[in-house]
């Protein structure tokens, strides 16, 4: 007699998770082999052999997985990254990928990292006053949102600058406050083994190309769905544009005055761009580009009920927005298959998740410090959520965190987590269609 279906999808569900518990206890040079070629230079354009298979087996081979069958679409043929993922973002299930684990430099996606490491430190409203200090060691040509010594910023202002213009500045001034960039990088590499971001190993904070800085396309979608989980990442993550405050100056009768000035989000799946639209049903997350990670960028969306992720390492392709153009086809093939095709892999728990059952992420509040004063979770005074059309099919698009009641995430504890590891992203406001 055939297996019942679901029963099957529970075998390769538990499968999946012992062949994952199996290379978290390999060698490191298995679970995280070393990096293919410096991230100082250029990366090498061959894949290793052998990588991670945290997630699966299937996810540490090079070149595409996909379940192709019938009814299954096709994967766009115009995808030139070097690594990319396409993921369930609730479900965890891994829907195709391309060389998944392959340790490649991350650029600015790595701020995804610091933002879930730091978010629960601080409350929103805490000041802070910026030293000379606090800003040393930038990179040249870094991206700034325009900090200046010795004014002062709310917390709420900071993480602003980090998620809509990248600011390297906003995050060294956030290190700082966190005992220093050394300590800060030391935390973000203990969180980062705590969600089995095993690719990932941090040397800057703010992701800009350093020796030795590596992630994965498999650990940013890992991080993302993580950060997801909290309140204000959602939040700070879909908003597309805000007031930042400027420079304290003398106006022309005497009178001191700061005035703000605004930022917008450099998400252009977000923003929008001259001949790239707004995608449909975009919420975040994070993009990035250096010499050395060219353009990254991991997304989030919803359509018709299905949140997706999807991480787009350094395309090969040297045109305008090409990093969110392919992200954008592979949304669309994602939206079009889920519930057609079967999963080359999943996204692991956190290990407090998969030991416990846990809450992964965030407290049940979801924000940051635990008491973060943000009336309603809006993104403040002057803040702009996203505006994104209504999603092909009648769904609408989902925005800003809006602070909807009942969403509190609850998990099954032990084994069962492996197998029901569903993770509803709590208070994600799915707009509906106006009339």
């Amino acid at each position: 007699m055939p297996v019942p279906k679901k029963t099957a999808r529970r075998s390769l569900l538990v499968t999946s998770a012992a062949l994952s518990s199996l290379a978290l206890a390999a060698p490191a040079a298995v679970a995280a082999p070393s990096p293919s070629g410096s991230p100082s230079a250029s990366p090498s354009v061959t894949p290793p052999a052998s990588m991670s298979a945290v997630g699966g087996a299937r996810l540490g081979q090079p070149g595409t997985q996909v379940n192709l069958a019938s009814g299954v679409p096709v994967l766009p043929k115009d995808v030139s990254a070097r690594s990319w993922i396409v993921a369930d973002a609730e479900s965890g299930d891994v829907l195709a990928a391309h060389n998944a684990h392959w340790r490649l430099a991350p650029a600015s996606t790595l701020k995804m990292l610091f933002a879930d490491t730091l978010l629960p430190k601080f409350p929103r409203t805490a000041e802070h006053k910026v030293a000379p200090s606090d800003l040393a060691g930038i990179g040249s040509g870094s991206s700034m949102v325009g900090i200046k010594e010795e004014e002062t910023y709310t917390v709420h202002d900071l993480w602003l600058g980090v998620f809509l213009r990248s600011g390297n500045d906003a995050v060294r001034v956030l290190s700082a406050m966190n005992k220093g960039v050394e300590n800060t990088v030391k935390e973000m590499n203990e969180h980062a083994e705590e969600l089995q971001a095993l690719d990932t190993h941090v040397v800057s904070p703010d992701g800009y190309d350093a020796e030795g800085q590596v992630s994965s396309a498999y650990d940013l979608t890992l991080i993302a769905r993580s950060g997801m989980q909290k309140k204000d990442f959602r939040e700070y993550a879909s908003t597309v544009s805000a007031k930042f405050p400027g420079e304290t100056k003398k106006d022309k009768k005497g009178k001191t005055v700061r005035k703000s000035f605004e930022i917008q989000n450099t998400n252009r799946l977000l923003s929008g761009d001259t001949g790239l639209p707004v995608y449909q049903g975009i919420a975040g997350v994070k993009n990035g580009n250096t010499t050395n990670a060219g353009a990254t960028f991991t997304g989030v969306a919803e359509r018709n009920g299905k949140v997706l992720l999807v991480t787009v390492m350094n395309p090969e392709k040297d045109e305008p927005n090409e990093v969110y153009k392919e992200t954008a086809r592979l949304f669309d093939w994602g939206f079009q298959a889920a519930g057609k095709v079967q999963p080359v892999g999943e996204l692991v728990p956190p290990k407090s998740a998969a030991q416990s059952g846990a809450q992964p992420g965030a407290n049940p509040s979801g924000e940051a410090g635990g008491s973060g004063n943000g009336a309603g979770g809006t993104a403040g005074t002057g803040s702009k959520p996203v505006a994104s059309a209504p999603a092909a099919g009648g769904s609408s698009g989902i925005g800003i965190a809006l602070g909807i009641t009942g969403g509190v995430l609850v998990l099954l504890a032990g084994g069962a987590f492996l197998v029901n590891r569903r993770w509803p992203l709590p208070d994600l406001v799915r707009r509906r269609t106006r009339p």
